[in-house]
């Protein structure tokens, strides 16, 4: 399916986004955990279902497909479940994704989990057991999903978990995020100098959490915002003391021209400000690498400049999103340059028209581009690919007046 978009106005429009994938995915394994967990406003995006499935799964085959949440979250999950006897799968891409640093980690508590093709890499067969060793280091540059992976199972272990982080930590609002939702059930937490410490926790007290809309999915609003002349949008359970990293848009937006007003307890207004642009917008994105490819995007809407730094996980997500951005840019008449952690974006002062953007089975890909079509058309190749993410994108951006025509 293709989505070609016809560049137009901007209408005002009010909107509820889906819940969080980040944190439904994080619930989803503690309810697994301590089953007396219920759980409000689940995100309905593929990857959400996916993990929701290969928990209830019954046979040994668990097929997770391009979800790399879902595989490190359920690594962990099926290597502390004992009695479990999983093989644990995904797609092409997914099999060329690294997972052994995760792997190692849980071997050193005790875990029993075989590669079966490559070493380091998925297909995976796990054989569940009791993780009585307590204590694992590991670099604390690495992709923040390993580390919530074993917060999350560390209160059932017998011995609980201390996991100790060496050097400068990545996308540290996700751990933060993650040991927020242990809190929230009971569960004491500590980390302090690069120490997290789970205690062993037999069972938690009956809960109900509501999960907060996502704030990655508000990101192509905000680069919406930021491209429009004059615009207002209403997004719907937001809240000002987010878990979410990645609510530092609001103030990564405010230096392009948007602001936001919590308007109630659940809600955002954000709205275009005329306003002085940075000639250069410099970032260090080390705690929300999510945010990338929307920003960068943004800023060559805008003719800016644009340097962002903390990129290293980017490289081992759906697709080498580094690459893919130059790649795809570079057709829209942009200069970029990468290197392993970072993205350059030149100043341009023209956008080339009608061009074809590819996603490489990238979700962000396809939802980061959109936003473009307020300044030209575009086609978009693969655009099913958001339901991975953001199902209802497409009917969203339509709502705010961008015209979406998906041809199958």
């Amino acid at each position: 399916m293709k989505a070609v978009l016809k560049s137009g106005s901007f209408s005002n429009v009010s909107l509820t986004l889906g819940g969080s994938k980040s944190e439904s995915n994080r619930l989803l394994i503690l309810q697994a955990l301590f089953p007396n967990l219920s759980i409000e406003n689940l995100s309905t995006s593929d990857d959400t279902q996916v993990l929701t499935e290969g928990l209830k799964a019954t046979n040994n085959v668990v097929d997770v497909h391009h979800a790399g949440t879902a595989m490190r979250f359920l690594t962990a999950y099926f290597a502390s479940k004992q009695g479990s006897e999983i093989t644990l799968t995904g797609s092409q891409r997914m099999q060329e994704r690294p997972i052994g640093i995760l792997v190692d980690a849980l071997k050193s508590l005790g875990a029993e989990i075989e590669y079966l093709n490559n070493p380091g890499f998925p297909p995976l067969k796990i054989i569940g057991k009791k993780l009585e060793n307590n204590t694992v280091k590991l670099k604390a540059n690495i992709s923040s999903q390993y580390i919530s992976a074993l917060i999350l199972i560390a209160p059932t272990l017998p011995n609980g978990l201390q996991i100790v982080l060496d050097g400068e930590i990545t996308s540290r609002p996700y751990l933060e995020m993650t040991l927020s939702l242990l809190q929230k059930l009971g569960v004491e937490t500590e980390f302090a100098e690069n120490t997290i410490y789970i205690p062993y926790t037999e069972q938690v007290d009956d809960a109900t959490i509501a999960v907060e809309s996502d704030w990655s999915s508000a990101s192509y609003f905000y680069s919406l915002a930021s491209l429009s002349s004059k615009s207002e949008i209403q997004l719907s359970h937001f809240f000002n003391n987010s878990l979410q990293g990645d609510s530092a848009l609001v103030s990564i937006y405010k230096m392009l021209g948007v602001e936001t007003q919590f308007v109630n307890s659940k809600s955002i207004l954000i709205s275009k400000k005329d306003i002085v642009l940075p000639k250069t917008l410099s970032l260090d994105l080390v705690n929300t690498p999510d945010l990338a490819q929307t920003i960068a995007v943004s800023c060559f809407g805008l003719g800016l400049e644009c340097r962002l730094t903390g990129l290293h996980t980017l490289k081992i997500k759906e697709t080498d999103r580094l690459e893919a951005l130059k790649t795809e840019l570079e057709k829209l008449g942009g200069e970029v340059e990468i290197d392993s952690t970072s993205l350059h974006l030149f100043k341009s002062s023209r956008i080339i028209s009608n061009q074809v953007i590819d996603t490489y089975q990238d979700h962000r890909m396809a939802m980061a581009f959109a936003p473009l079509s307020l300044k030209t058309n575009l086609t978009i190749n693969d655009a099913e690919v958001v339901s991975k993410s953001y199902p209802g994108f497409w009917k969203a951006i339509g709502k705010a007046g961008i015209t979406v025509d998906l041809v199958y």
